[in-house]
């Protein structure tokens, strides 16, 4: 299982974002006994930067009763008051304002883990002291997968994208039910396999994005290599879509991840490569064509849970390689296998 220092490193590379050093010092500085401390020690963090900087502002529509105008005067409510001849109007206007749906957000957020027990105490204090650094009257916006798609389509980048998707993985790493006191409880989202599988997907395509400039990095979708008697029939083929795809002018890699507790399957009292996986390399391999003088190969790439591999093959005249990689070591070697993978 990746240590939880680790993890840092992986949800920064997993949401296109480089660590930042002072807070890799309070994260190794620091002993996380669950994943969920994790969680909220780079919220709050992160929070209180956004605090320092200034909470991001938008503009809200409201609607006020006035004595002057502003905006647009909202004619059937103000006559049915009356209002016009005491020389008043209620008025529809935009108003520059920090009380946006992230940062509702975020203090929602910031509430339902100070009451996580599973917390330590000094934590769960500072999450309550930061919540009062929010401007006054703000409504926080509990944490759901309604509101986390309303926060979604807003886009946020930088620190508040980021801080987005930490409040989306408390949100998943939450159990469905409370304690009988309404307090909320967590699991261990290292045993979430999907979970895993897209956030170290994203971690391996964004690590060579950020620490690599030889090749472009990208995710592209394969065409298959086939003819068909109308275009129809073409719709009914699966989609062949890479995680990782590293192009140079002279090499060019497929990368496939896959996040399994291990990179064998026992069959027959033998251990072998799991065939699926195998299969899906191998048609992208197969259907795509590589462009003059560009060497074309591919790489599963797995975690080191229970067993290590490092196995190399030419399938179909393309070299292949099937790795595991110790996401429990330092990360300096992490980083260091991760370029070595492609040099």
């Amino acid at each position: 299982m990746i240590p939880i220092q680790n993890l840092y490193y992986l949800l920064c590379y997993a949401w296109n974002r480089l660590p930042e050093q002072a807070e890799l010092l309070a994260v190794q500085a620091d002993t996380f006994h669950r994943p969920q401390e994790l969680l909220a020690h780079v919220l709050l963090t992160g929070t209180r930067r956004l605090l320092r900087q200034g909470l991001p502002v938008a503009y809200a529509e409201r609607e006020e009763e006035l004595p002057e105008l502003r905006g647009r005067i909202l004619l059937a409510p103000s006559v049915a008051r009356n209002l016009l001849g005491q020389g008043r109007a209620i008025c529809s206007y935009d108003e520059l304002s920090a009380n946006t749906p992230l940062n509702q957000l975020l203090l929602g957020t910031l509430q339902q883990l100070a009451h996580t027990r599973a917390l330590p105490a000094a934590l769960r204090h500072e999450l309550k002291l930061t919540q009062r650094r929010f401007p006054a009257g703000m409504e926080p916006l509990a944490l759901s997968a309604t509101s986390l798609r309303l926060v979604h389509r807003l886009r946020p980048t930088g620190l508040p994208g980021f801080l987005l998707n930490v409040c989306e993985l408390v949100y998943h790493s939450a159990l469905p039910a409370p304690t009988a006191a309404g307090r909320p409880r967590f699991r261990d989202f290292r045993r979430d396999e999907p979970l895993m599988a897209r956030l170290f997907e994203q971690f391996v395509r964004n690590f060579y994005k950020l620490e690599q400039r030889h090749f472009r990095v990208l995710s592209e979708t394969i065409r298959w290599q086939a003819e068909a008697e109308s275009p129809e029939a073409f719709d009914l083929l699966p989609a062949m879509i890479t995680d990782t795809t590293l192009e140079a002018p002279d090499r060019k890699i497929i990368l496939d991840t896959k996040y399994y507790a291990a990179a064998l399957r026992p069959r027959y009292d033998q251990q072998k490569l799991i065939s699926p996986h195998l299969y899906q390399l191998y048609a992208y391999l197969q259907n795509q064509p590589a462009a003059p003088g560009q060497h074309l190969e591919g790489i599963l790439l797995y975690p080191a849970a229970t067993q290590t591999l490092d196995v190399r093959y030419t399938l179909g005249g393309h070299p292949v390689r099937i790795v595991t990689i110790n996401l429990a070591q330092p990360w300096q070697d992490i980083m260091a296998d991760l370029l070595g993978l492609i040099g």
